[in-house]
């Protein structure tokens, strides 16, 4: 008898539904913006992201099963295809598999139509591809293997982006510690191997946290401007701020997610079951969407310094800026045209 299916796994076909609907036939909207002033700005969708969010609340996922943190990566890769770059570059992917290196998408894509369509069945319905598919990007750093949350790269550029994210909706003052350390070594680690790479870390937090731990709060919003302006360290820190009600807040009393920690070389994709979407019906995945929580992110809380949008653009700016023009045309087109010009707020 079939277990019952992972968090993951539901999650996904949500996941996926929102994204779909936001880009609907692959087509994304242009993030950037000029303003009045004159000053080029990437405007987030921020509509996507709420609902993102409320999918783990929806399903009152367990801060382990990792779907909370997902919802962060989901929408970061999202944002970076609406800047332009290519799907399968940036991962985690918008359909299974998450991880799909872009020669293999283009190899499947050059095949017979009756081969192609044998190949990427099987890709598309197993669970991991030893060698070939994966359901998170593993990157050798200076000195070992992490796990990194978003990624864009391809063989011959090797990793181009790399944001980490974490999460975190209750016990902020024995948590905070842990999460910060973490994302220092992930910086070190990551930036003296790939130091053209553009670094990022985006921080999700609950926004009770203002009012339960006011003083906390303030150490973590200063730390994470600090991990943004340090030579070894990230290229740009985000806060994603978020607020929702109690009645819908994820189990109580539960520890964060440890680290995955230092990976062995060709370590086995334990999780790719899950990372596979279930095979529901339409009407099921527009009913759960219809009744997500309500989430709103706290743009007027959140400091200049970590703006999401700010965030987005540094890493984009910065992507395109260390290659050369021949590369990433579709995002440096995008980058200049820009919608009208919007009033200054």
């Amino acid at each position: 008898m079939a277990g019952k299916p992972s968090s993951k796994a539901e999650a996904w076909a949500i996941f996926d539904h929102i994204v779909a609907e936001a880009a609907p036939g692959g087509e994304h909207s242009n993030p950037w913006v000029r303003r009045e002033d004159g000053q080029l700005r990437f405007e987030p969708d921020y509509r996507v992201l709420e609902l993102l969010l409320g999918v783990p609340l929806h399903l009152k996922a367990a801060t382990q099963s990792g779907v909370p943190a997902l919802a962060l990566d989901v929408w970061l890769s999202y944002e970076f295809r609406r800047a332009g770059f290519d799907a399968d570059q940036v991962w985690p992917r918008p359909s299974h598999p998450r991880v799909l290196p872009p020669a293999v998408a283009a190899l499947t894509r050059s095949l017979p139509a009756k081969l192609r369509a044998e190949v990427a069945a099987r890709i598309a319905t197993t669970s991991s591809i030893p060698g070939v598919t994966t359901s998170s990007g593993n990157i050798l750093g200076k000195n070992y293997i992490k796990q990194v949350d978003v990624i864009m790269t391809d063989w011959s550029t090797g990793p181009e982006l790399l944001v980490s994210t974490k999460r975190m909706d209750s016990s902020y003052g024995k948590n905070a510690p842990n999460r910060v350390e973490e994302s220092y070594g992930d910086a070190k680690n990551l930036r003296l191997r790939h130091p053209l790479a553009a670094l990022g870390f985006v921080f999700g937090l609950r926004s009770d946290i203002l009012q339960k731990e006011a003083a906390t709060a303030e150490w973590i919003f200063d730390l994470l401007v600090k991990l943004g302006l340090e030579d070894d360290a990230y290229h740009a820190t985000c806060l994603v701020l978020m607020e929702y009600g109690d009645d819908v807040a994820l189990p109580a009393g539960e520890a964060e997610p440890a680290d995955p920690g230092i990976l062995e070389p060709g370590p086995a994709d334990k999780d790719a079951d899950d990372d596979l979407p279930l095979a529901v019906s339409a009407p099921t995945v527009l009913d759960a969407v219809k009744h997500l929580p309500k989430v709103r992110i706290l743009q007027d809380k959140t400091p200049d310094d970590l703006a999401p949008g700010r965030f987005l653009g540094a890493m984009v700016t910065r992507v395109l800026g260390a290659t050369p023009v021949t590369m990433h045309k579709e995002a440096r087109h995008r980058r200049a045209s820009p919608a009208p010009t919007l009033p200054v707020t």
